[in-house]
């Protein structure tokens, strides 16, 4: 083992947990400390402010003036007592996470005097470098305007010695450069469309807002071992490296008992979590070895998703105080499981329906099969936008690798639910939906079991789990704005045009409740095709999927195609929430990223091999030759003994200059593809012979560079290997 790897391995290996022995403090006792809430709200804001802030919250309706005016001298003497001394408007731009600029509170008035400043027009808004940030072309480099304005549906929270303001983000021009404005505007949608449908059931005055409870997955590595791993530090993931003997063939990581290590980080962890608002609720070990879960409880979809980028800003942070890494990339090892970020959404009303839940009476099945068959026929006519939104550099290596669910979106519904909406096609009244069933172990001890009327299939993109959906297919390093706002903005379109047919019904003669359960049963109809209960591993799904009409496109780049398809246009048209320059801008921006993430992990990937792995197969080969050698003086004459001899040395000589040829003949030929594509730009094109050229070379430089590792000593290998990198101790 190399000196700096053996040191590397054995600091890692060294470190021992810090037991904590104080008892619990309850979390009432300081939850959303770190938060300008309404307890927060209730001491700095007077009862005047607070209701005009309240209705902004909850009714979205216009801030005046000289309320924020007092918002922010409140709000200022909130932040300062907490001990911030700067303020900066947090904001979502289209490179996936998220920026701020932070202002000194401190306003120097002359040699010898400061005041600390903050008014309404600081907190509504501000103006960062709009050109800096990716525009798909709705920004000129030299064109720098752009505006962050206060989003005051989402608290503004205290980090470190910031104040940090929850803010959308626009061009000079008006369009969105962010995730959060077209969010804000799907969830909008998806409210009117939904009240107009929940009228009929007599709930017309509900309020409807999308839901989202996410599942953060994540490795986690030790520091010093990651620091030695140049492409960990650059990519995030290993663009080489052999599969360890054993990693989850045993399914022994799955639920075990977490390491004492990991468990102080995740203590630390929901600590800082409860501190933010953020509801931090499950954790647990993954499959793959290293890989671990946080999931929390339910919350409206706008505010879940600052939560969630929140907190993988926060467990970076703290990662490295435990002496971890964070790896948030969807396949940071190769041949186990890698992390998704399944997102749990539905539809609900603030007074708690959820309009994704069966109910007790005909009349509230009839709603859940309104929203469910709505739901499922916006599923197959947006399926290749959804899966577009999904698939990126990193996440392609998950999807479909038999452990997420595949490229392909289907939904599963379970027996229940299926085989009900299967009676509906068959019958002109409301169909019956059993509830949980009893289920006795016949153990004594043991009390019955409540079966769900729906089993789980975890190789479903977009599976029903009882009263709400599970989009399974979204990446674990990926903001949860982009499929979110997908599905509300297509779930909104589709409602509407399901109450132009129900009015319809109503004016040719039928009763409201059946015009609603004729057009249920009609939108259920053209949607079956989206609906497989089967595996969706199997190779005769694909050819199913291909069948029924659904997007089966593997080609990241070509996928993106559809932000601009004449669907896509219109719809996001028709809902306002997306132009189509705005639209064709995210096509741009993501043909970008993925050109720029792979011709990274292409230089990368020619640096390690040429500079770390090459040098030492040829160290190592040199020794094996010389040993050939002294062979060759000890037998003399005697050419059959040292044929018999040397014969196991001089194949593995010949293999390993096998192995370097077409690694360094590989990497001259990658170089000189990416130097010629460096050249073109990112667009589409580029984009394309990025994933039909340069994975492929990648894959290939790999494959011997694996092979490398299995044949050189392994007190010589330079870098940490996957059975220290997975395995913590």
């Amino acid at each position: 083992m190399s000196n700096v790897r053996f040191d590397a391995v054995q600091k890692a290996n060294a470190k021992t947990p810090v037991i904590a022995v104080a008892p619990a403090i309850e979390t009432s006792t300081y939850y959303g400390c770190n938060v300008f809430n309404r307890a927060a709200m209730r001491k700095y804001l007077s009862e005047e402010t607070r209701r005009a802030i309240y209705e902004t919250i909850e009714n979205g309706a216009t801030l005046e003036k000289d309320v924020a005016e007092h918002v922010a001298a409140g709000m200022k003497r909130w932040a300062l007592d907490m001990g911030a001394t700067h303020y900066t408007h947090w904001f979502q731009p289209l490179n996936g996470g998220t920026a701020e600029k932070h202002d000194s509170f401190a306003d120097p008035r002359g040699r010898d005097e400061s005041i600390e400043k903050f008014s309404g027009k600081l907190l509504c808004q501000q103006e960062p470098d709009a050109s800096s940030f990716p525009s798909g072309g709705l920004r000129n480099t030299f064109e720098a305007r752009g505006y962050t304005a206060w989003d005051p549906s989402s608290p503004a929270f205290i980090m470190g010695d910031t104040l940090c303001i929850p803010t959308v983000f626009i061009s000079y021009t008006g369009e969105a450069l962010d995730y959060k404005v077209p969010l804000m505007k799907s969830d909008a949608a998806v409210t009117k469309a939904a009240s107009e449908i929940l009228a009929y059931f007599g709930l017309g005055k509900e309020v409807v807002h999308s839901y989202l409870g996410w599942e953060q997955e994540y490795f986690l590595v030790d520091k010093e071992l990651y620091l030695q791993r140049p492409d960990l530090m650059l990519t995030e993931r290993t663009l080489i490296g052999h599969c360890s003997s054993k990693n989850q063939q045993l399914d022994d990581h799955y639920f075990a008992a977490i390491p004492e290590r990991v468990k102080e980080f995740m203590k630390d962890l929901e600590f800082e979590c409860y501190k933010l608002g953020i509801p931090a609720k499950t954790r647990h070990n993954e499959v793959a070895p290293g890989q671990f879960e946080l999931a929390p409880v339910y919350e409206a979809a706008n505010l879940a998703i600052d939560h969630n980028l929140l907190l993988m800003s926060v467990m970076k942070t703290l990662a490295k105080k435990h002496g971890f890494e964070v790896l948030l990339h969807e396949k940071p090892f190769a041949g186990v499981n890698g992390s998704g970020k399944h997102c749990n959404w539905s539809i609900g009303t603030e007074s708690g329906i959820g309009l994704m839940s069966p109910g007790k009476t005909d009349e509230e099945n009839l709603r859940f099969f309104c929203f469910m068959a709505n739901t499922l026929k916006a599923v197959y006519d947006n399926n290749a936008l959804l899966k577009a939104c999904v698939l990126n550099a990193s996440n392609a290596h998950r999807l479909g690798a038999n452990e997420a669910p595949p490229a392909i979106i289907s939904s599963f519904l379970g027996t229940q639910i299926y085989d009900a909406f299967e009676e509906m096609l068959n019958s002109t009244e409301m169909v019956k939906l059993a509830g949980k069933r009893g289920f006795n172990l016949g153990i004594s001890q043991v009390p019955v079991l409540q079966v769900d009327n729906t089993d789980r299939n975890r190789t479903s993109p977009f599976a029903f789990t009882g009263n709400r959906f599970e989009f399974r297919a979204v990446g674990s390093s990926a903001n949860c704005s982009g499929p979110i706002t997908i599905l509300n903005t297509a779930l909104a379109y589709q409602l509407k045009q399901f109450k132009v047919a129900v009015d319809k019904r109503i004016e040719a003669g039928e009763d409201v409740f059946h015009a609603i359960l004729n057009e249920t049963r009609e939108t259920y109809r053209a949607s079956k095709p989206i609906c497989f209960n089967g595996n969706g591993y199997s190779d005769e799904w694909k050819a199913e999927a291909k069948a029924r009409g659904l997007d089966c496109e593997a080609s990241v780049p070509l996928v993106y195609d559809e932000y601009t398809s004449e669907r896509t246009v219109r719809i996001f048209g028709e809902m306002g929430i997306l132009s189509p320059v705005e639209l064709a801008s995210r096509k741009e921006i993501f043909w970008e990223i993925y050109c720029k993430k792979l011709g990274i992990e292409a230089r990368t990937l020619c640096d390690l091999t040429t500079n770390h792995i090459i040098p030492v197969a040829i160290r190592y080969q040199n020794i094996l030759i010389e040993n050939v050698r002294n062979l060759k003086e000890i037998c003399g004459d005697n050419v059959e003994s040292f044929k018999r001899m040397s014969k196991t040395q001089m194949d593995l000589i010949g293999c390993i200059s096998d192995d370097i040829s077409c690694a360094e003949n590989t990497v001259d030929d990658l170089e000189a593809v990416i130097d010629e594509l460096s050249a073109k730009g990112e667009g589409r094109d580029v984009a394309i012979r990025y994933h039909d050229e340069v994975t492929p070379m990648l894959e290939k430089i790999r494959s011997h560079v694996d092979s490398l590792e299995m044949m050189v000593d392994d007190q010589m290998w330079p870098l940490p290997k996957y059975r220290e990198l997975l395995f913590i101790h």
